[in-house]
C-alpha cells in the first residue's frame, strides 16, 4: 500500500517536468541528450538500450538506419551503423 502511494507521489512530481518537455521541445532534447550521455557511460546499458530500440521503437529504429544509409553506400567503414 506504501508503495502505491509513493507511486502516484512521485507521478504527480513529475508532472510539471514531463509538461515543460512537452510544451518546449528543446528540454526534451536536452533531456535525452542527457539520458544518452549516462546511458554511454555504462557499455551493458547502451547494449539494453539499442535492443530496446530496435524492439519496441521502430519508428526511431528505422530513422536512425536511414540517417547512416548514405554513409554506408559511399563506402565509409566508419559509420554510426557499422561493425565495429
Amino acid at each position: 500500500m506504501k508503495t502505491e502511494a509513493l507511486q502516484k507521489q512521485n507521478n504527480i512530481e513529475l508532472e510539471p517536468f514531463y509538461q515543460a518537455m512537452e510544451d518546449d521541445p528543446s528540454l526534451l532534447e536536452e533531456a535525452f541528450e542527457t539520458l544518452l550521455e549516462m546511458v554511454n557511460s555504462e557499455p551493458k546499458s547502451v547494449k539494453k538500450l539499442a535492443l530496446l530500440i530496435k524492439e519496441e521503437f521502430h519508428d526511431l529504429y528505422s530513422e536512425i538506419a536511414e540517417l547512416c544509409q548514405p554513409d554506408q553506400d559511399k563506402g565509409n567503414t566508419s559509420s554510426c551503423c557499422g561493425g565495429h
